[in-house]
């Protein structure tokens, strides 16, 4: 667990380092974020590879908007093994009165000792109009999750994200794919 919390804040160290602001080649945020629409569960379907999620076989994160209007984050990362990896954070707009890019920060040891030092970019980059399915990045391109209400979508609607992660300049062709339900039983026997 302690590895698993490590390796997410580095990711999000070096996330929170890229560039961003006004760059014209980053990638095209949503504009606005309807976060009670947003909260909730969200499974990702398929990620970027990257250090901190390296055991992850599924993983979901858990949104619930706060009164002050940020959002406590949840995370967790079920392992090959059947074992549940969580972390705690929470979202903050980068903007004030902008939902569509997010700073988020981990509770932990990091971040208690440097606040504001630990935080990576949570950049909505699509969501559906029925707030089902959402491409989040990092605006490196580093980072990408795509991410859908139910853990499996059709075929139709995965190219459709695809598509649109592509049009944004992400190299969809290294995407993890979500260990299915039934494959993670099968390693379970």
């Amino acid at each position: 667990m302690i590895r698993f919390v490590i390796a997410l804040l580095a990711g999000l160290i070096l996330a929170g380092c890229a560039t961003s602001g006004n760059d014209p080649l980053a990638p095209k945020t949503v504009n606005s974020v309807n976060l009670k629409r947003y909260q909730g569960t969200w499974y990702e379907l398929a990620r970027l590879p990257m250090y901190f999620q390296r055991n992850c076989a599924q993983s979901e994160a858990h949104y619930t908007l706060k009164a002050d209007g940020d959002i406590a984050v949840l995370n967790r990362c079920l392992t090959p093994d059947w074992q549940w990896e969580e972390v705690k954070g929470t979202a903050t707009p980068q903007i004030p009165g902008r939902t569509d890019k997010l700073w988020v920060e981990f509770d932990n040891w990091l971040t208690t000792l440097l606040p504001g030092i630990a935080k990576g970019e949570y950049w909505v980059l699509y969501v559906s109009d029925d707030y089902k399915t959402a491409i989040v990045g990092s605006p490196n391109r580093r980072y990408l999750w795509l991410l859908s209400r139910s853990s499996e979508i059709n075929a139709e609607e995965r190219e459709d994200l695809l598509s649109k992660a592509r049009q944004q300049g992400y190299d969809t062709t290294r995407l993890i794919w979500r260990v299915s339900d039934t494959k993670m039983a099968q390693t379970s026997k």
